[in-house]
């Protein structure tokens, strides 16, 4: 598993230094349209040598998280990734695989945001945290790096 970022992103994400939630915090309201307008100016920020070396991966937008079967039905994520990172993937993963996918949920980041600023932060963070699943880095390495 790769120790770091892969090259072009930057070790700690820029934006609020502050939590975006607080006590007196009231959630964001923004479009689905203008959500959407935000995840692809995330996606549309990644260097295009990091996006040339993503391997058939989707990206979609959701509502909001559906816990599955056995998980805490209080779960509350704001992307989630599925599919074989890069790290693992053999030479059987082409033959018929299905794409790999990252799904950013729009409510639950809402919530947490006061101001659009917050939202185009949380959003790009978001993207880039399971963008860095897809190249098999894990959720503590994140952490570490800032990208929790």
């Amino acid at each position: 598993m790769p120790a770091s970022l892969p090259p072009g992103l930057p070790v700690v994400p820029e934006g609020p230094s502050e939590p975006l939630h607080s006590a007196q915090h009231q959630s964001f309201s923004m479009s689905a349209d203008e959500f959407e307008a935000a995840v692809q100016d995330a996606l549309n920020s990644i260097p295009d040598k990091l996006a040339r070396a993503m391997d058939n991966v989707a990206v979609f937008i959701e509502d909001d998280y559906v816990p599955r079967p056995g998980e805490d039905p209080d779960t509350v994520l704001l992307g989630l990734y599925e599919g074989v990172p890069l790290t693992e993937r053999d030479s059987w993963w082409d033959a018929g695989s299905l794409p790999d996918r990252i799904t950013i949920f729009r409510e639950p980041i809402l919530e947490i945001c006061s101001s659009r600023e917050d939202v185009i932060h949380e959003v790009a963070v978001t993207v880039v945290h399971e963008i860095a699943h897809h190249f098999g880095i894990d959720d503590d390495r994140l952490h570490e790096l800032g990208w929790g």
